[in-house]
């Protein structure tokens, strides 16, 4: 059984014929309804709450200001309704950590749909979102992940981590480890590491650019560790490599090791 608290923001310039949750699909044990963010975060702040549903059509920046305030006092899991699709308010759902994001148009079904996708998560009573992603918002998720393979492959010349793409795109840096590695099968540091290492194996088989050069584009000041990691992930040194794949003879840096 749940406690749910439904907040509807809808705005009232929108025409569309609201839809509520089957409460008896959900199998709330208690509900309330209310109409504001204010209303919202007082009775979030004296009841407890297994799930809170956001109803944001027309009000997409309240909505995730709701959302935004929600997560500075509890990890109860959200569910947004009736927001945009533009992918800019959907990103701001998955920074936010919220557990479904519905767009509208959408039907009783779908809603349904997304409250039993949400069942665990709540049924569990612990509070805090299981962060999986159903609907769009798990397509959108893909979209987020492609967005820090791309700085990375941008900025893959400076010392990068994965905090720091996190506190650039404005996400949470543990959500954003948790799903990089769901995405990618491997840590942000193993994929920079084949990022980096691949791209200097390219350069050294296609351009004519000296060792150094290519440890200093790849992202690495300190020559010993380039030739150490390079050995370590091609089983032969960056000379060597060159040799046996180049098409042609090259300058390459003196005091290979």
């Amino acid at each position: 059984m749940h406690d749910v608290l439904f907040v509807d923001l809808q705005s009232h310039d929108e025409a569309t014929p609201e839809i509520r949750p089957d409460w008896n699909e959900l199998r709330c044990s208690r509900r309330r309804c209310v109409r504001s963010s204010s209303s919202a975060m007082q009775f979030i702040a004296l009841e407890p709450y297994t799930l809170v549903i956001i109803h944001a059509l027309g009000s997409d920046s309240e909505g995730m200001e709701l959302c935004a305030n929600i997560r500075c006092v509890s990890q109860v899991p959200i569910i947004v309704t009736g927001g945009s699709t533009d992918f800019y308010w959907t990103r701001k759902a998955l920074q936010l950590q919220v557990n479904d994001y519905l767009p509208a148009p959408f039907t009783v079904e779908e809603l349904n749909t997304c409250l039993r996708t949400i069942s665990p998560a709540t049924h569990s009573g612990d509070g805090h979102p299981d962060n999986r992603l159903s609907h769009v918002h798990a397509e959108k998720e893909d979209q987020v992940i492609q967005e820090v393979k791309e700085y990375l492959k941008d900025s893959m010349y400076q010392n990068i981590t994965l905090k720091e793409i996190a506190e650039r795109m404005h996400f949470n840096y543990s959500y954003l480890v948790q799903k990089f590695k769901f995405h990618e099968k491997m840590t942000f540091n193993e994929y920079l590491l084949q990022q980096r290492m691949e791209k200097a194996k390219f350069l050294l088989t296609h351009t004519g650019m000296k060792i150094n050069e290519i440890a200093d584009a790849v992202g690495y000041n300190d020559m010993d560790w380039f030739y150490k990691k390079f050995k370590s992930y091609a089983g032969v040194s960056a000379n060597m490599y060159r040799k046996l794949h180049g098409s042609r003879t090259v300058p390459v840096a003196s005091g290979q090791h």
